[in-house]
């Protein structure tokens, strides 16, 4: 299970492929969003049935890749 970002614009909820492994990161990551767009209205974090792909850094205000950091780990 996983935590998807969503926000609500013209109308509906949309969510993109932001998988996180906590509603905390997603909730931070839907207002960092709603901090960039200006047609948002609301946000909301949904369980998700999609693999863990993100994680939220705080110090970064921002999203990183889980296949980055794979990558770089030697």
């Amino acid at each position: 299970m996983s935590w998807a970002p969503e926000v609500f614009v013209d109308g509906k909820w949309s969510r993109n492929a932001v998988r996180l492994a906590t509603k905390k990161e997603a909730e931070a990551s839907a207002h960092n969003l709603m901090m960039r767009w200006f047609l948002v209205e609301d946000v909301r974090a949904t369980e998700a049935d999609e693999p863990v792909n993100y994680r939220w850094d705080d110090e970064a205000e921002g999203l990183v890749a889980i296949e980055n950091e794979k990558a770089s780990t030697p």
